[in-house]
């Protein structure tokens, strides 16, 4: 029976986290991963659209782009995207999960719907900063939501296959771009803009999914407002069988302080003192994935035109390949972050996606390579880059305190999205423009480096967070020691060097 008490002046006691990580799978996870998970989806469409119908908007029928504007294009989504993360991240942690992933994915469909309807260049670029801000929000809010509601027996592969099913949306995008594109039937003018309507249509079917989602309880008990906590518990556990149904929680109860108030201040001290190793390791695997994808993958239909002559209207066919190897990694190694663990995984994800892509960037600069050879080359990369990818996400979603959770992977999706992102469309845009196999096969192998060094720091500075609760983890900030003020907060030491 849960333990609560919830008066202003007195802690909060309950046992509600180690209720969540004892439900069996059933019918409410389906629905938390289908309501939720679709922001990554979208995520995957509206990039893969930007890329497979970029050689139509070159074409002076459509809008008459230059190579360098289409780069642009992408870069600002990318900026939308950390703006986004920023301020729709700190407000989900003020005002709660199931809030903010409601406004941010009307914000989405204003600008999927103005992406659609764009007449130049100018126009393009706000509807896609627009589209790039409620994605960047939705990351900080759905990621919270998913690791706070999912047991953490299952937490690595679920937030894994979630986070994977970008390129489920890249492979709708990549397949309709093969029909919407192909003159002979839809007109030039009218194809890319159905493309991008495509999106809109499916965020307004996901608002009715997302009424069903609650808001997730560890939020509820930090905010001091027990009584809905468990009344929303209670909810879950009936849907599972109810609670007599269900074996006893597991885990210690979590006791918070009502009314705490985490600032600013005490964000940084816990992000560059208490967790200072943490900090960093968030913001290399992100900003080095970052570069991976949005340098070396989002750019490769163009390489398709320009290295290999596959015309516009097939290079869906090629990325389509390409975006199923990339969904099949997460799904297919997911299990694995939670038996081998995550330090082991992640390092080795990130080496071998590195090792694979620099052996294909030799390859290219010798010409020993066909558009079916270097796509299947870049299949096997991406099968393990896109696991290492999703378990940064997860990383940073799950090694920080949960009063500032979506803050923490808004940061590290902005700071690494900036460090590593913004510049790599236009840095492979440019390489592209050069004409010059050499440099863009360096451009690759720098990539590799990239990937290789964040191995490395994986390997040294990585928390084994397989099978442990949220709370074990990291302790709430608003949590209390026996001495009556907020706990120390000490990181799991499993495997981890002095400060991390």
């Amino acid at each position: 029976m849960s333990v609560l008490r919830s008066s202003p002046s007195r802690p909060i006691v309950s046992d509600i986290p180690a209720r969540l990580d004892r439900l069996p799978w059933g019918s409410f996870h389906w629905l938390l991963v289908t309501a939720l998970g679709i922001t990554w989806v979208l995520d995957g469409l509206e990039v893969t659209v930007v890329g497979a119908v970029g050689n139509v908007l070159l074409d002076p029928a459509t809008l008459g782009f230059r190579e360098t504007q289409l780069a642009l294009s992408q870069t600002g989504y990318l900026v939308g995207a950390v703006t986004g993360a920023l301020l729709f991240g700190h407000l989900t942690d003020r005002l709660g999960r199931k809030r903010l992933f409601t406004v941010t994915l009307l914000v989405y469909l204003a600008g999927a719907a103005a992406t659609a309807l764009a007449w130049d260049f100018p126009s393009f670029l706000v509807a896609r900063v627009v589209t790039g801000l409620a994605i960047g929000g939705e990351y900080a809010a759905i990621n919270s939501a998913i690791d706070e509601l999912i047991p953490a027996r299952v937490r690595g592969r679920v937030d894994l296959a979630v986070n994977g099913t970008f390129w489920l949306g890249a492979m709708a995008g990549a397949g309709l771009s093969v029909v919407l594109l192909d003159p002979n039937l839809v007109p030039v003018r009218l194809g890319w803009r159905l493309a991008f309507g495509l999106g809109a249509a499916v965020g307004l079917g996901m608002i009715v999914a997302r009424r069903y989602v609650p808001e997730s309880p560890r939020w509820l008990l930090t905010h001091g407002r027990a009584d809905e906590a468990e009344t929303v518990m209670k909810g879950i556990e009936e849907g599972a069988g109810g609670a007599a149904a269900l074996p006893p929680p597991g885990g210690e109860r979590m006791t918070v302080r009502p009314g705490v108030t985490i600032g600013f201040g005490d964000i940084a001290r816990t992000l560059l003192v208490r967790y200072r190793a943490r900090a960093a390791l968030g913001l290399v695997l992100i900003a080095s994935q970052a570069f991976f994808y949005n340098g070396m993958s989002f750019t490769y239909p163009l390489v398709l035109k320009q290295y290999f002559g596959i015309p516009a209207d097939r290079v869906g066919v090629y990325f389509l390949a390409m975006a199923a190897a990339n969904l099949i990694g997460p799904i297919a190694l997911g299990h694995f972050f939670d038996t081998v663990g995550r330090r082991r995984m992640i390092a080795g994800t990130y080496a071998l996606s590195g090792v694979v892509v620099a052996a294909g960037a030799l390859l290219f600069v010798r010409g020993e390579l066909t558009a079916t050879t270097q796509t299947l080359l870049w299949a096997a990369t991406f099968f393990f880059a896109s696991a290492a990818a999703s378990a940064g996400y997860l990383t940073v979603s799950e090694i920080f305190p949960l009063e500032m959770r979506a803050l923490a992977i808004a940061l590290f999706y902005a700071l690494g999205t900036a460090i590593g992102g913004a510049g790599a469309p236009a840095l492979f845009g440019y390489l592209l423009e050069t004409g010059r196999r050499d440099l863009l096969a360096d451009g690759y192998l720098f990539g590799a480096a990239v990937m290789i060094a964040a191995a490395a720091t994986e390997w040294f500075f990585g928390v084994d967070a397989e099978g442990q609760s949220l709370e074990a983890i990291t302790t709430p900030l608003s949590a209390e020691d026996p001495a009556g003020g907020p706990a120390a907060a000490e990181p799991s030491r499993r495997h981890q060097p002095a400060g991390a």
